[in-house]
């Protein structure tokens, strides 16, 4: 597969306004449904698809994602990666309920976590241990006759639980619903999953387990920033991820280390761990030409950075990111300002990856030029940045070569 895919179906008010997305595993364009063996596995891949690769805030907008959590997943660390405000953790009846599972959903209810029973057509002695955890419960009206749908509707008046009628195909349906008391709708009268795609870009299997362990084995933040050095998409998934998770960040994020500062240990230790289980890649393969590239340019603007202010780390690691960066719209299949809006860099950052302005933008047109071939526009580019001689740069350039072929990004 070259891309990713993830579903949604939007979810309803009785006045047909969205408020809510149900998430969807999917593994091609075209699925309206898919065949799912593992459900621990499927619920992996939508989150590593929502958070990571598409980001939250695209996936979801203003509203809340229904997520399917088998027991699995729930008793898992997985779900602390999840902002409480972001998701409807959706639970399938398991055949047998523990004493820990009830417990650990009533920590995670107390945490703000909200849950949602899914298919549900009738109650019974394990729906009842669970309906005063959850908030929603989502009926199959397709299963059910009039009559017994009626009866169930009543009984679960019971509990403080808001319903949601799933599967409803026609008008009718809708109108017998709104009629009984739902306050939410889902289904294919109202809307088919859409499936969205965003273009393959995975960190190799080799460097997550590198990472894993270097996270394990508590390493200073120096040792894990060089390893995300290596990969520009591992990199590109971590700052998407801080921003998914943390929201509106009240500085802009300015270097891979404030990234792995703000993500914190525990949670980058999950998050990557989560990366290792959804991989897909075989082994064997060979490192992405372009990937290369951007790891090159990355140092190369770093090294120009030191040339021009050898004293500002943070200048010169923002100018490694601009440079790791620069390649990913290739990568990705996404435009660059869709990229870039995304990740809460700061504002020259930004400027040099859309406009290829300011010194950061100037150095980078600088690195393109030379690329292409084009001497009379490296020359032009030397001499507006005033800092660097020709010789000079070829120097900065053999260093930037040496550097990327003993660390760059490795096969799978």
């Amino acid at each position: 597969m070259e891309s990713y895919f993830l579903g949604r179906q939007p979810i309803l008010d009785r006045n047909q306004n969205l408020v809510a997305y149900e998430l969807l595993f999917r593994q091609e364009q075209t699925q309206e449904t898919a065949a799912i063996t593992d459900d621990l596995s499927a619920s992996a891949n939508v989150i590593v698809n929502a958070y990571g690769r598409f980001g939250i805030q695209n996936v979801l907008g203003q509203q809340r994602g229904f997520i399917n959590a088998d027991p699995g997943l729930i008793m898992s660390d997985i779900i602390s990666l999840l902002p409480c405000k972001h998701v409807v953790l959706e639970v399938r009846v398991p055949d047998l309920i523990t004493g820990d599972f009830l417990q650990h959903c009533q920590e995670l209810k107390q945490k703000g976590y909200q849950f949602a029973l899914d298919n549900i057509v009738a109650i019974d002695s394990r729906i009842e241990q669970l309906l005063p955890i959850v908030s929603i419960v989502k009926v199959d009206v397709l299963a059910l006759e009039i009559d017994a749908l009626e009866k169930l509707v009543n009984d679960l008046k019971r509990w403080p639980v808001l319903l949601l009628a799933l599967k409803v195909e026609s008008r009718e349906q809708e109108m017998r619903c709104k009629q009984l008391g739902f306050q939410m709708f889902q289904g294919y009268y109202f809307a088919k999953p859409e499936v969205m795609s965003v273009k393959r870009a995975d960190p190799g299997k080799l460097s997550l387990m590198k990472l894993l362990t270097l996270v394990t084995d508590n390493r200073d933040h120096d040792e894990i920033e060089k390893e995300f050095k290596r990969q520009p998409g591992l990199s590109y998934h971590l700052m998407r991820m801080v921003n998914s998770v943390a929201g509106d960040l009240p500085r802009k994020i300015n270097s891979i280390k404030h990234a792995i500062t703000l993500m914190g240990r525990e949670q980058l230790l999950k998050w990557i761990q989560l990366l290792l289980y959804t991989s897909t890649q075989t082994e064997g393969g060979l490192p992405d030409r372009r990937m290369q590239t951007a790891v090159e340019r990355g140092k190369l603007m770093e090294l120009i950075a030191a040339a021009e202010r050898p004293h500002d780390k943070n200048h010169q690691e923002r100018a490694f990111i601009v440079g790791i960066l620069s390649l990913l719209d290739e990568l990705l299949g996404i435009e660059m300002h869709q990229i870039v809006n995304k990740l809460g860099i700061s504002d020259d950052m930004h400027q040099a990856l859309i406009t290829r302005e300011g010194r950061l933008g100037q150095a980078l047109q600088l690195i393109e030029s030379d690329e292409n071939g084009d001497n009379a526009a490296v020359e032009a580019a030397l001499t507006e940045l005033g800092f660097l001689s020709l010789h000079e740069f070829n120097g900065i350039k053999l260093h930037a070569s040496d550097w990327t072929s003993q660390t760059g990004p490795v096969a799978n």
